[in-house]
């Protein structure tokens, strides 16, 4: 998000630095500085002082150029941290940003072990000294040291690093309070090359940083690489619904024969070829529905105590819904499951067959009022209430006949059903057959897309 940018204060926080500057600087250097700035020329020298001169330059500056000003000055001008901090600010609550509460802050804090990125302190440093007030170096020649904030992170976080926990470092730089853009600066900070030049060790901080960070739709996504290094960015997930389900139907071998038993309370009953379709119903939480809180489900609904049993089961039974002409939708349920086979029980469930929507009538009774796209190839659900519909498209989905004409109206009826998902919260990512027929291909497709999709790195890569 993005807050609406309070340029009064932004003029204010300019003309303090102006202060600095035209003490820093002579007459016949602030036309350079001032084009170099984007501010407007100055006043001749001899019609005012440097102060003067500099002040009616700002005077003149309409507001709209204001961000750019601030940030030429945060680029070029060395500053005193308290008024760097403060100008950055500004400038970056009037940009895009993504909101961290403190909660998820300190929880963060808590589990977060600062070892990898103390194997190179002076990085380490150079990232807190660029987002955080650590004082300056003071000695008084009367009496003893009296420290700043960066003296005591080199000796409670650096040289003894059990005496402070990561917790109380936090406290200390007062990073949970502050401003959302720049706790997520820092965040991409700790997760950068620059601070920590070693992948595994960066992945292991998005990892962990993820798993706080997805429960309120935010992730640290990879962009790209620096230097042959992952480069993270934290962005916001998927806009959700408010709503979390109360049904899932799923895993279907036919259009499931549904009635309301209490049509008050949404309570639902399959009332014929029950053993064709399966339905959990029980509560999703704020981390969406995981592997494992399917497994407990079938376990309970089906009395199997052994939990390797349970698990094979659950996989054959989803697994036997799949269309089987559909060699797309085998290997993308089969490459989902063996990405993630060491870390199944805490990776979204894939659920294949999914009734997104239902209706008692047919297309063909309904007419054009129909419902598209009743039932999708795959769902999951994922923190922050994401709802995330996978689709494998072959011929069916844009020809007739057999795939001998193509069928404008058919992929036209698709996209729109596609459009009404999106509108109701779903995010909906399609993928063409050919892309996933063969295994070793789709295996190098699918390693990308589940990564980027939850900031999860698979097992194995290819």
């Amino acid at each position: 998000m993005a807050e609406q940018m309070d340029l009064q204060r932004l003029r204010s926080l300019i003309e303090g630095v102006c202060i600095t500057l035209y003490q820093r600087y002579g007459h016949e250097d602030l036309p350079a500085l001032c084009e170099r700035l984007g501010l407007p020329s100055p006043p001749p020298k001899d019609q005012a002082t440097k102060h003067e001169r500099l002040t009616a330059s700002l005077g003149a500056c309409p507001d709209d150029r204001l961000p750019h000003v601030a940030q030429a000055v945060l680029d070029s001008e060395p500053l005193i941290a308290p008024q760097q901090m403060e100008l950055q600010d500004v400038v970056w609550l009037g940009g895009d940003y993504v909101e961290i509460p403190g909660r998820t802050r300190r929880e963060l804090a808590k589990e977060l072990d600062l070892s990898d990125h103390l194997k190179y302190p002076d990085r380490f440093l150079t990232l807190l000294g660029s987002l955080w007030d650590l004082g300056e170096d003071e000695f008084n020649v009367w009496g003893p040291h009296r420290g700043t904030l960066r003296s005591d992170i080199q000796r409670h976080v650096i040289r003894f690093p059990d005496d402070w926990s990561t917790e109380d470092l936090f406290e200390q730089l007062r990073a949970f309070e502050a401003p959302h853009p720049r706790f997520g600066r820092f965040l991409e900070g700790l997760a950068s090359s620059e601070v920590l030049p070693d992948e595994q060790a960066q992945r292991r901080f998005v990892d962990l940083a993820d798993r706080h960070l997805q429960p309120v739709g935010a992730q640290l996504r990879q962009e790209g690489e620096t230097d042959g290094y992952p480069q993270f960015h934290l962005r916001k997930l998927g806009r959700g619904t408010a709503r979390r389900p109360r049904n899932l139907i799923f895993a279907t071998q036919g259009k499931p024969d549904i009635r309301f038993t209490s049509a008050l309370d949404n309570d639902i009953e399959i009332a014929e070829q029950a053993d064709k379709i399966l339905v959990y119903n029980h509560p999703v939480g704020k981390n969406g529905l995981l592997w494992s809180d399917l497994l407990c489900w079938w376990q309970e609904s089906r009395s199997i105590a052994d939990t390797e049993t349970a698990s094979r089961t659950l996989y054959d039974r989803m697994q036997a819904s799949l269309p089987r002409e559909s060699a797309g939708q085998k290997n993308l349920f089969w490459l989902y499951h063996n990405l993630y086979k060491g870390q199944l029980p805490d990776v979204p469930a894939l659920l294949p067959e999914i009734w997104v929507h239902w209706d008692p009538k047919t297309i063909r009774e309904r007419g054009e009022r129909a419902m598209q796209n009743l039932r999708m190839d795959f769902l999951m659900l994922l923190p922050g209430n994401r709802r995330v519909v996978l689709e494998v498209d072959g011929m069916q989905h844009y020809t007739r006949d057999g795939g001998a004409v193509p069928d404008s109206a058919k992929y036209a009826a698709t996209m729109a059903g596609d459009r009404d998902l999106k509108f109701r919260g779903y995010e909906v990512f399609r993928f063409g057959h050919d892309e996933l027929r063969d295994r070793e291909r789709a295996r190098h497709v699918l390693t990308d897309f589940f990564r980027t999709l939850l900031g999860r790195t698979p097992d194995s890569s290819p």
